[in-house]
């Protein structure tokens, strides 16, 4: 194991063990909300740079903006993809970024901490309530209102374990505690807000690379780590979707910005680094098609159907939802075939 990632396991451990203990969102039990326009100030936590993980807040994000239509939402997160990712909402504020690694960058680490302590909020909320660094944030910001992500829920939805959808059913249930009167209604989609402009920008690419009018299905081969299907698996499968729908569909890969691909560039494809311009791509696509990975994420923020494919991660904490997409365990269903049974449903679904 490499000294820096012995020092990050020894990080996080730390940082568990004196957080455990840290707030309580049944503190604020006492208090009540007696009107959501009082509300101006929200701190959003989830020091978090995955590119997925980032788009798996927005509907929590979508959330409190519905809760609290006055107020301006900070976040406090890692990298720099969120700024990107929610470009187009409203009522975001400023964007609080902890650098991915704290120790060679000590003295912006430290300020980050210090300026959510000298701030103050109305409302502060941890996305996850196993993460030490977001519980740590809410516990340090001087919010009248602090919910740190815990489970309030006596009775569990079908859903509730997704990772999109908890924070979101955990959010509901502190405003009922705080006396706060709200909907309960489906769990919003992830969004990437994509505009009029950015979709036709989409529209212009895909037509540049295919001179037909024919539907797009878009397949991405690449994902981290166990995540990601060998090149055997992939050429085969390729091959199955050129059979079924080569005629009727154009066949575009999605290339990883490590450029990569585990069919070797067979199909069409498309390269960039910019995930709003992916995202574009994406939505203009009839069928994304790729394993647990951002890129799938980006799809289904993107209101695309997208198709996961899952080997590895729990199904039920990441499978893609809304937009007819569809989460495949690929070791319960194995035959390729049934796969495409699935994508034809899909695609029948979509065009009706």
């Amino acid at each position: 194991m490499k000294i820096s990632t012995k020092i990050n396991v020894f990080r996080r451990n730390a940082m568990r063990f004196l957080t455990k203990n840290i707030g309580s969102s049944r503190k604020t039990s006492n208090k009540i909300i007696e009107d959501p326009t009082h509300i101006k100030r929200i701190l959003i936590c989830r020091p978090n740079a995955r590119l997925g993980n980032l788009l798996l807040i927005t509907p929590l994000i979508k959330e409190v903006s519905a809760a609290f239509p006055e107020a301006q939402i900070d976040l406090f997160v890692k990298g720099g993809l969120m700024p990107v990712i929610l470009k187009n909402y409203n009522q975001i504020g400023e964007i609080i970024v902890l650098p991915k690694k704290p120790f060679s960058s000590l003295l912006v680490y430290l300020k980050v901490w210090l300026k959510i302590e000298r701030k103050k909020y109305d409302l502060a909320i941890n996305v996850d309530k196993d993460s030490s660094s977001g519980r740590l944030a809410v516990e340090l910001s001087h919010a009248v209102f602090k919910f740190y992500g815990d489970d309030l829920n006596e009775t569990k939805a079908k859903d509730y374990q997704h990772i999109a959808k908890y924070p979101v059913y955990n959010f509901r249930e502190f405003l009922k505690s705080v006396s706060l009167n709200i909907v309960d209604g489906l769990i919003p989609e992830t969004d990437l807000q994509l505009s009029d402009t950015e979709l036709a920008h989409g529209k212009n690419i895909l037509s540049k690379k295919f001179d037909n009018q024919k539907k797009t299905i878009a397949i991405f081969t690449y994902a981290t780590g166990d995540k990601c299907f060998s090149e055997f698996w992939w050429n085969d499968f390729y091959a199955l979707l050129k059979i079924k729908y080569e005629r009727d569909y154009n066949i575009l890969e999605i290339l990883p910005v490590e450029n990569v691909s585990q069919i070797r560039f067979k199909a069409t494809s498309f390269y960039s680094k910019d995930i709003r311009e992916i995202g574009s791509v994406l939505a203009n696509t009839a069928l994304f098609i790729g394993g647990d990975s951002g890129i799938m994420h980006l799809a289904s923020a993107a209101k695309t159907a997208t198709v996961g494919l899952f080997s590895v991660s729990k199904l039920q904490k990441y499978q893609p939802y809304g937009n007819s997409s569809q989460g495949i365990d690929t070791n319960t269903i194995v035959s390729k075939n049934q796969y495409i049974l699935i994508m034809d449903g899909i695609l029948m679904e979509k065009d009706q």
